[in-house]
């Protein structure tokens, strides 16, 4: 058998990092589509602009609380995200509840 290699805590703390900001991405970029709506029009919503969307959707921004506040109206939506200590486990947009 293989010798097990151990990740460090940087690196496992920096992968984590990375699939929350992918799941985000990812979140926006399917209600966004579900709307519609460009990403131009979502970064106007938002008063971004359209490149800070993109590096959204492309995992290169790590979301702040008042982003995500402000993306969530953008996109007429609330925003659920489900946490473990290990990952991300769900991030969605989705229509308010009536």
């Amino acid at each position: 058998m293989g010798e097990q290699i151990q990740e460090s805590p940087q690196m496992a703390a920096e992968r984590l990092e990375f699939r929350a900001s992918w799941a985000f991405g990812q979140a926006l970029y399917d209600r966004r589509t579900a709307l519609g709506l460009s990403q131009a029009e979502v970064a106007r919503r938002a008063s971004m602009t359209e490149e800070e969307i993109e590096c959204i959707e492309g995992a290169d921004i790590v979301p702040t609380f008042p982003l995500l506040q402000r993306l969530a109206g953008a996109l007429e939506s609330e925003l659920d995200i489900h946490v473990t200590p290990d990952a991300v486990t769900e991030l969605r947009f989705h229509a308010p509840a009536a």
